[in-house]
């Protein structure tokens, strides 16, 4: 089944509205970031002093690029422990009407560990497993902290790039402090408002119990979920208070709110790209790496949108209504929201893995093999097309480096950056980034491919099966969060091999990217000549684009080759297994 007109419009509506919103918040987070005053400077400057004055942080202090990262790893750490702690006593803590007893150890830590490191990884149901206020005080907190730990870290490799001859990248606390007061809270009451204004709950009620027109009986779970549900976004956490996510009415009623939804994912990383521009003092290298991750986007988009609306063709074949409504003909619909259908659902699931965000408003294990393919490769690649806020950036300025520099050994000269140049330190720090999320995703998956304790959780066997452990283990290490959920992940060795992951895909990640930018801001500004290779123009982004897809083709084709790729031409062929 061809694209349609309205799957059209709908991505072009996203792509137009997403534009206009990236310049204003780039301009906003610049001047957050540079101290500057802002509209809401009269009400929480006081506020931001305090937290000075009570934790003993100087605000003009500065820190070398080890007292940054070491100041974000004792902060996630401690944040880690206390989110443990709630999750191993909340049958003694107030706020739990349902009476919720405590999270057993392997999944307390897993799940600790996901927000921690803004993975959001849901190995457990969250209306059956968590109180309200571990809801509240433990993951909700971390979907503001750990987005803002990460938004503060691209903001310090910027300065790495934007600064020249110095030794410092700003303070961890301060930016920290600054990202949350100034740019998520508010923002974030403002959208959970507008959400509660479309019928997303928001309440500390029991749950309500109701008797069906058959007779059974229904337990309707209720919840503060408009408060956790805008920041999941907007800090691209993607923790669901239910189970089924953003499927779930309570959490994304109607078509408007799965709009503001899937703009929330993207504004962020969008803006940031904007905001990188201004720091270094030309708005054209941040529009080009901008280009660069939206023709990566909509090429996502132009392959996962026909698969799915195409459908599955053995059942075709056999005269198969793959829809489940007469406005819904034709295409895979299984694993799909009516209210939104194909389109709206495949954008979704390409936005949401696209940042890591790993909410989701369909099922992706239910998507075609090349439909699912797409997410999976969205992530692999380091969910650096607008990505996770901070971690999208930072991630796609080392595929720019790495690009410059495949650049310099074209034309026999020391690759430059933004007038830097960039030597053998910087590409051993580069492409040890760049190669710890493939180590950890293959292997890991290689390992739970071969051992009984990992396949043993396959509930779809065969090639699928594969793309399911695939899948887990590149969401955690990717800090996505979504799933195939063709996989029992609720398991000693998934919790604890899951947690790692997350844990080595955020922070063995950061620390030579940080060591990146700690070589970058030493250097000096070489005036740009001959042979120096332009970074804003169409090339460069064709070049990049070039780059980062043949990393990814690289790193992933063999794996893919007998996952979904297989299994999409056993579907060709009619065959299940």
């Amino acid at each position: 089944m061809p694209v349609t007109l309205n799957s059209v419009l709908q991505v072009l509506v996203y792509v137009i509205l997403l534009i206009l919103i990236t310049k204003p918040i780039g301009l906003y987070m610049t001047k957050i970031f540079a101290g500057e005053r802002t509209l809401l400077s009269p009400a929480f400057v006081p506020v931001e002093r305090l937290f000075y004055t009570l934790s003993g942080i100087k605000e003009d202090e500065e820190q070398t690029w080890i007292g940054y990262t070491i100041s974000m790893l004792v902060f996630s750490l401690v944040g880690m422990l206390l989110l443990y702690l709630i999750e191993r006593t909340q049958q003694w803590l107030p706020l739990n009407p349902a009476g919720m007893g405590a999270v057993e150890p392997q999944l307390a830590f897993n799940t600790a560990a996901s927000f921690t490191s803004n993975t959001n990884w849901q190995a457990y149901t969250g209306e059956t497993t968590m109180s309200y206020l571990t809801q509240m005080a433990g993951l909700a907190f971390h979907n503001f902290v750990s987005a803002a730990t990460g938004i503060v870290l691209a903001v310090a490799f910027v300065r790495g790039l934007a600064r020249r001859s110095a030794q410092h990248l700003g303070n961890f606390w301060v930016d920290l402090t600054r990202c949350v007061l100034y740019l998520l809270l508010p923002i974030s009451v403002i959208g959970a408002l507008v959400l509660v204004s479309q019928g997303v709950i928001q309440n500390f009620n029991a749950y309500t119990v109701v008797h069906t027109l058959d007779g059974a009986t229904q337990v309707i779970a209720q919840g503060p979920v408009a408060s956790q549900e805008f920041i999941k976004e907007f800090g691209t956490n993607g923790g669901g208070f239910f189970n089924t996510n953003s499927a779930h009415p309570y959490e994304n009623p109607n078509v408007i709110t799965n709009m503001i939804e899937m703009l929330a994912i993207f504004s962020i990383g969008a803006g940031l790209t904007y905001m990188f521009g201004k720091m270094v003092k030309d708005t054209k290298q941040g529009w080009a790496v901008f280009s660069a991750m939206l023709i990566l986007f909509l090429i996502g988009v132009a392959v996962a949108l026909p698969a799915e609306q195409a459908g599955n063709p053995a059942l075709t074949k056999l005269g198969v209504d793959q829809s489940v409504t007469a406005y819904q003909s034709g295409g895979n619909m299984e694993g799909k929201d009516v209210r939104f259908g194909i389109t709206a659902s495949t954008l979704f699931a390409v936005i949401t893995t696209d940042a890591s965000c790993g909410a989701v408003n369909g099922f992706h294990d239910s998507y075609t093999p090349i439909g699912g393919m797409v997410p999976l490769a969205n992530i692999a690649l380091g969910e650096i097309i607008f990505g996770g806020v901070g971690s999208g950036l930072y991630g796609m300025l080392i595929f720019a480096i790495l690009a410059v520099f495949i650049a310099g050994l074209m034309v026999g000269r020391t690759p430059e950056y933004l007038g830097k140049k960039i030597e053998q330190k910087e590409m051993k720090m580069a492409a040890l980034a760049i190669l710890i999320l493939p180590a950890s995703i293959l292997g890991f998956a290689a390992v739970a491919s071969v051992l009984s304790v990992g396949t043993s959780s396959i509930l779809n066997p065969g090639p699928h099966g594969l793309s399911e452990i695939l899948y887990a283990y590149t969401s955690a290490t990717g800090n996505n969060g979504s799933a195939f959920a063709g996989l029992a992940v609720n398991t000693p060795f998934y919790n604890w091999t899951l947690g790692l992951a997350m844990i080595i895909g955020r922070f063995a990640f950061v620390v030579p990217v940080m060591a990146l930018a700690g070589s970058l801001v030493q250097k000096k500004v070489v005036p740009a000549g001959a042979g120096t290779f332009p970074t804003t123009g169409p090339l460069f982004v064709a070049l990049l684009i070039g780059v980062i897809l043949i990393v990814g083709a690289l790193t992933y084709f063999p794996a893919y080759a007998l996952g979904p790729i297989v299994e999409h031409l056993m579907m060709l062929s009619g065959k299940a297994l």
